[in-house]
């Protein structure tokens, strides 16, 4: 697989990447393909899949996180969906928190290789920022780390607004929370099917 060509041309395309941060997300995902080779990062096999699991949920939040919200990506791995909303939205102030050393050092590194000074990385778990600061950012986001009965409830420790990224299942209800936003769409290479649910 390589992260460039005609493939990641189209898949951008179809998720209506800007053209004004598609060089910043093609820098990340050619560092994500050679950091693949040596650390387990991604299990995309094609162009089309590696913008799916990196760009398209992201797509999607793009347009539902307000403008200059503070924001935490949850167990932010190779960089999805934290990472892409931050490339894809720059006026968003991000906050990753990934506790595994070398997914921490490869996110270090694209950042640098982007010039994002301003997006802050935390080696910890979530628990212990919620714990540390309480509500301390405006949306909290996650993919895979926990399921969304764990997830939502320390997602709304961290934030007011906690989204749930999930397959084509139907949310659960979480006691003490309510969705307020659901959006169903497809990832455009793999036709996967996808659900964003926020709760509040």
């Amino acid at each position: 697989m390589a992260a460039r060509g005609e493939e990641l041309s189209r898949a951008l395309d179809a998720l209506g990447v800007a053209p004004d941060v598609r060089s910043s997300l093609e820098k990340w995902l050619r560092l994500l393909e050679e950091w693949n080779q040596r650390i387990d990062l991604t299990a995309a096999r094609t162009e089309g899949e590696l913008c799916d699991l990196m760009l398209a949920d992201a797509a999607q939040l793009a347009a539902h996180v307000p403008h200059g919200a503070r924001v935490v990506d949850v167990g932010a791995g190779a960089g999805a969906p934290g990472l892409a909303l931050a490339l894809m939205r720059p006026d968003l102030a991000m906050t990753l928190v990934e506790p595994l050393a070398k997914r921490a050092a490869f996110l270090r590194t694209v950042l640098g290789n982007v010039g994002r000074v301003d997006v802050a990385i935390l080696r910890e778990r979530g628990e212990a920022v919620a714990g540390r600061s309480p509500r301390g950012f405006d949306v909290a986001v996650s993919r895979a780390t926990l399921a969304p009965p764990a997830w939502i409830p320390l997602g709304l420790a961290l934030a007011p607004a906690a989204w749930a990224l999930l397959a084509k299942e139907p949310p659960p209800e979480i006691p003490g929370a309510r969705i307020d936003v659901e959006i169903c769409y497809t990832w455009p290479a793999t036709g996967a099917e996808r659900r964003a649910v926020r709760y509040v």
